[in-house]
């Protein structure tokens, strides 16, 4: 059984296509936010009551939340009481790459809760601005479906590879024939954070955080998505621990997907 939910919120685009693109693997839920919750990374709802509803989402029932990516995935697990093989978060408007970004994301953040659950995942991203950049584009959609179908089929019948909790695919802006899926690691950093200080009408200070791009390192998610145009599958793990940091990673079976996903594209 699949859940698929992502941090933009139940009438995203994106969320349709996901369910779209997997529905017919294997009974899927649909559970995410009632609103747009990006950069909310692992943050959960302690303080105040968690409501889920039910939503038609064109045509399929899915359940829509007050609370995070991260709530969902406890809501389904327990408020629904349903065990999952995987969960696929997204599809993301905007690209999480960089651990920077990663870090602090809600499409992320989803993925990563259900790692801690034991429940492998994949979080997928697009670097759009708007999904009307995409939505009419045939080949686009084409290859996003084939890349998403061959991961999810791939964790579904193999598992996640060994040492591996969560996998991060980010398409790049332009998706067309010849296009290459690479196995990278996540750039440190995407953007030097800035702070903009304002003053509203009433003479109080205000501010504005915001970033700008860095150059990207090559062999990166960032270097791969934006510069080279090509889609980024990078493999994450949970584990924060220094002693641990020399733990067995299967890079054979993830190079083997990768081979999959560049023989379908």
């Amino acid at each position: 059984m699949i859940l698929v939910t992502n941090d933009d919120g139940i009438h995203s685009p994106g969320l349709r296509l996901l369910y779209q693109f997997v529905s017919s693997l294997d009974e899927v839920d649909v559970v995410a936010p009632e609103s747009p919750k990006s950069a909310v990374g692992l943050g959960i709802t302690l303080h105040k009551p968690l409501r889920m509803y039910k939503v038609d989402i064109c045509g399929f029932v899915a359940y829509a939340t007050s609370g995070t990516p991260s709530d969902t995935i406890y809501l389904a697990t327990y408020g629904l009481g349903r065990s999952y093989d995987l969960v696929l978060s997204g599809i993301n408007q905007g690209d999480n790459t960089s651990l920077q970004v990663i870090l602090s994301s809600g499409t992320l953040g989803a993925a990563f809760q259900a790692a801690l659950l034991g429940i492998p995942a994949v979080a997928y991203s697009a670097y759009i601005e708007d999904w009307g950049e995409i939505l009419n584009d045939k080949t686009a959609i084409e290859i996003m479906e084939t890349v998403v179908r061959t991961t999810a089929e791939y964790v579904l019948k193999r598992g996640m590879p060994k040492g591996v909790d969560v996998i991060s695919v980010n398409f790049p802006r332009k998706l067309r024939r010849g296009v290459k899926a690479r196995l990278v690691k996540a750039a440190k950093m995407r953007y030097a954070q800035q702070i903009e200080r304002r003053v509203d009408p009433r003479g109080a200070y205000y501010y504005w955080l915001y970033g700008v791009n860095l150059d990207p390192e090559p062999n990166t998610d960032v270097y791969v998505v934006l510069k080279e145009g090509n889609i980024a599958v990078t493999p994450l793990t949970l584990n924060l621990n220094v002693f641990d940091s020399e733990r067995y990673v299967d890079l054979e079976s993830l190079k083997e997907l990768m081979e999959l996903i560049n023989s379908v594209i």
